[in-house]
């Protein structure tokens, strides 16, 4: 098996980020929905105050092939506040390429961002999981997360465009 690397995205990334995202929402089943540009990626990633950190993981080559590494998934986070908790990471998507999972490369970008939030000081490492995504909650709970809806009834709500433009009045 080829070496996998897992490192921080560069401003540089922000292609195969992207092109990675459409991947995840093509998974999701929810193409749709993604408006992101690179662009915005690059603006928002890698400006004075970022809005999202990444995590980029590539597949190494071999010493002597001609191409360069290749990136096959990434983690995109971000930090968040819990008033009975303080200090929280949000991992707002993990995504490996169907033809890389079972490697382990979805577990080392999961402890990647844990050791990024023991780094900052945070008590909760917080993800969410669309409710068919079944292997992806085994490998959650394997690695010792908790399901909030099963243990405590949590629900996630969104407001999103003219919703939340009446909200705010305008």
């Amino acid at each position: 098996m080829a070496s996998v690397l897992i490192r921080e995205a560069k401003e540089g990334d922000c292609g195969n980020i992207l092109r990675l995202i459409r991947e995840l929402a093509e998974y999701e089943k929810l193409s749709d929905q993604v408006k992101i540009s690179e662009e915005a990626l690059r603006a928002d990633g890698f400006g004075e105050n970022p809005f999202y950190h990444c995590l980029v993981a590539e597949i190494l080559p071999v010493p002597g092939e001609p191409q360069g590494p290749c990136a096959v998934g990434y983690g995109l986070y971000y930090f968040i506040y819990s008033t009975w908790k303080g200090r929280n990471i949000y991992l707002e998507d993990i995504y490996v390429k169907p033809e890389y999972r079972g490697q382990g490369i979805g577990s080392k970008i999961i402890k990647k961002v844990a050791e990024v939030a023991l780094d900052k000081g945070c008590s909760q490492f917080r993800l969410a999981v669309l409710d068919w995504n079944k292997g992806a909650m085994d490998l959650y709970k394997a690695l010792g997360a908790q399901d909030l809806t099963e243990a405590e009834g949590w629900h996630c709500f969104r407001f999103e465009g003219e919703a939340m433009r009446e909200l705010a009045g305008k």
